[in-house]
């Protein structure tokens, strides 16, 4: 479903030179993988007789009962589309080769010889074995299977989701120009790579760091699998490590060192790689005609009906760790500084001019403005904050705007619309009592009126406070707080705002000398994180408290968020953003919530793209963005009607 696939690594017990006792082993793990309706499972490299054979690898008989057990695991799975990646010695050809054997419903579908053969220090293949590079693209009658087509591209015949397979062995991911690369260009969006690298002091992490970039590298998963301990022997020790990563992401990793047969599982979305590669990298221009004139092809195999193995984020904009969370709110941060010093520098601003209400929004572009005039060696007091109290606004969120200003050492001037407003509403005969659409826009064009015009005045620009979420539902009043001379804040979603504003918070001692100071602007910081997200274009409640509460309105922003990265980085249908949302927030949002915000986030992305479509400039911090002059070119009139019935 949705083109998500099971996959398993599997590092199983194993006696060096032992294949009847490895045979049953594996068998065992294959089932396990099968009773979990994997679709693809790996095994570690030479996993039938074992890796550290040695001189054993020129025995007759090692050899024949090599083939013996690869038919008789072929056989065990007969009735099952599963694929078994599973290494062993071959002789073809008057030569020794280290492969990888791919077998499926009872039959051997390819062989893959191991390229790059390491011979220094611990490692000697070189004595045994032969590389496979000329091998390739080959066929080989071999005994009991008949002809067996010699390839590391393979391709699943009638399969929906364009699942293409490359292979790798071990050492093919240590070189320079690994194979998988030229694979990956030709359409393998799954790296397979049977393995037995041993273990030493820092190389876990080494191999890990391999496996994560080369999956990114290639926009593809990669399923490893490595010989365990019971390969140890002589001068070597083995760990078992197995990783499944997708797309530079880690989605599964066992505990190395264990003594015991260890089997991983990960759901790997497939569609989600194809997807990104269509709007990403430069898979476009190469031509893998050869590849697929020599590839091996699979029977259909079966996808995942519903994921179980894999962590679905429900806020993928912000890092699950808080070490990485902080890191990328630093450099969220100094970028935005970066951009506006730019822009600041070539314009000769001789002000920066911002719209202060003590919301996050705003409370960040402030924070960034700050920051850009101490790069700049200028004053802060050259920054001017205008509060503009209106119909809706609260004591708290003014009180915070003037806390903060005084804290930050900026100019704070207030100008109350009210007065102005209701000029404006008998000007054009509109009853201040009716809390409508025009009431509330009334008001955010006299702000932006007003900012404009001081920024004239003073020698300024005009620094915009909206976010890539309001950006992305419209949540913005056309030719007002929709536009500015630049926008700070335009390439972080709601939820990330919310994450940097906190960081700041965290070390303002960093950024503030006086101690008593930064403290108190800490508080400060803390409290706007605490209040509802609001515009505040309508009248407080009797208490005096934010009655207008925006995610009352919209639903929750972390929710749209959600749908907005999967939408916009994988182009996914809105039954997938379903699907996806329903287990990410499970327990969390009912699924009536979950599909109100869908059909909301999907209609509002649609219709509001006019707006997109002539928003100022503003830095780009991340891999979503919807500059119309970038990342996001969509026609403002297209319709909206085959992803609302999807």
């Amino acid at each position: 479903m949705f083109g998500f696939y099971r996959f398993a690594s599997v590092c199983p017990q194993l006696k060096v030179a032992d294949t009847a006792f490895n045979t049953k082993e594996i068998i065992k793990m294959g089932h396990q993988a099968l009773e979990q309706n994997v679709a693809v499972v790996v095994f570690p490299e030479l996993c039938i007789t074992a890796y550290t054979c040695g001189d054993l690898f020129h025995q007759e008989l090692l050899l024949k009962n090599a083939l013996v057990c690869l038919k008789k695991i072929a056989l065990e799975f007969k009735d099952s589309t599963m694929i078994l990646g599973l290494g062993l010695p071959i002789r073809l050809f008057g030569k020794l080769y280290n492969c990888a054997a791919f077998v499926q419903k009872g039959k051997l579908v390819a062989l893959t010889p191991k390229i790059h053969l390491p011979n220094q220090r611990e490692f000697y293949e070189k004595r045994h074995f032969s590389s496979g590079k000329d091998l390739l693209y080959k066929e080989v009658d071999l005994n009991d299977f008949g002809k067996v087509p010699i390839t590391n591209f393979f391709t699943v015949k009638g399969n929906g989701s364009e699942i293409r397979f490359g292979v790798e062995l071990c050492e093919d991911l240590w070189t320079p120009a690994p194979p998988s690369g030229e694979l990956a260009l030709a359409g393998a969006n799954v790296i397979l790579n049977l393995s037995a690298s041993d273990a030493l002091v820092g190389k876990g992490d080494y191999r890990k760091n391999l496996v994560l970039n080369q999956s990114a590298r290639c926009m593809a998963a990669y399923i490893y699998a490595s010989a365990g301990v019971h390969e140890s022997t002589t001068d070597m020790v083995f760990s078992g490590h197995l990783m499944i990563a997708e797309n530079g992401t880690l989605i599964s990793e066992n505990k190395n060192y264990s003594r015991k047969s260890e089997i991983i599982y990960a759901d790997v979305d497939v569609e989600r790689l194809n997807m990104q590669r269509l709007s990403e990298g430069s898979f476009q221009n190469y031509d893998g005609s050869n590849f697929y004139n020599h590839a091996a092809t699979f029977v259909n195999i079966k996808g995942v009906d519903k994921i179980q193995y894999r962590f679905v984020p429900p806020t993928p904009f912000v890092p699950t760790q808080q070490q990485n969370r902080d890191a990328n709110c630093k450099e969220i941060f100094f970028i935005q500084c970066g951009g506006l010093a730019k822009r600041i520098e070539v314009s000769g601003a001789k002000r920066a001019v911002v719209g202060l209400s003590g919301g996050l929004d705003s409370t960040l572009a402030l924070l960034v403005m700050v920051e850009t005039f101490k790069l700049l060696n200028r004053s802060t007091n050259e920054i001017l904050a205008i509060t503009m109290p209106g119909f809706g606004t609260t004591k708290r969120t003014k009180n915070n705007a003037v806390a903060m200003a005084n804290l930050l050492g900026v100019e704070l001037r207030t100008v109350d619309i009210q007065k102005a407003c209701l000029q404006h509403f008998k000007d054009i005969g509109h009853g201040p009592a009716t809390l409508d659409v025009t009431y509330e826009n009334v008001q955010a064009r006299e702000r932006t009126q007003i900012l404009m015009d001081m920024a004239n005045k003073e020698g300024g620009i005009v620094v915009g406070t909206g976010d890539l979420s309001e950006i992305a539902l419209g949540w913005s009043t056309y030719n007002a707080d929709h536009m500015s001379m630049y926008a700070v804040n335009c390439d972080i979603p709601k939820t990330l705002v919310r994450h940097v504003v906190a960081w700041y918070a965290d070390c303002a001692r960093n950024f503030i000398a006086d101690e008593k100071t930064a403290h108190s602007l800490s508080a400060v910081l803390r409290d706007i994180l605490d209040t509802p997200v609001s515009p505040e274009l309508l009248p407080a409640d009797t208490h005096g408290q934010i009655a207008q509460k925006t995610e009352s309105i919209l639903g929750a922003y972390e929710i749209h968020d959600f749908y907005l990265y999967h939408f916009a980085k994988y182009g996914a249908e809105p039954q997938k953003l379903l699907y996806l949302a329903k287990y990410a927030f499970a327990g969390k949002y009912s699924n009536k919530e979950l599909e109100r915000c869908l059909n909301l986030f999907v209609r509002r992305f649609f219709t509001q793209q006019f707006k997109r479509s002539c928003i100022p400039d503003g830095p780009k911090v991340g891999t979503i963005s919807l500059s119309p002059r970038a990342d996001w070119r969509m026609p403002s009139d297209a319709s909206f009607s085959d992803w609302e019935d999807a």
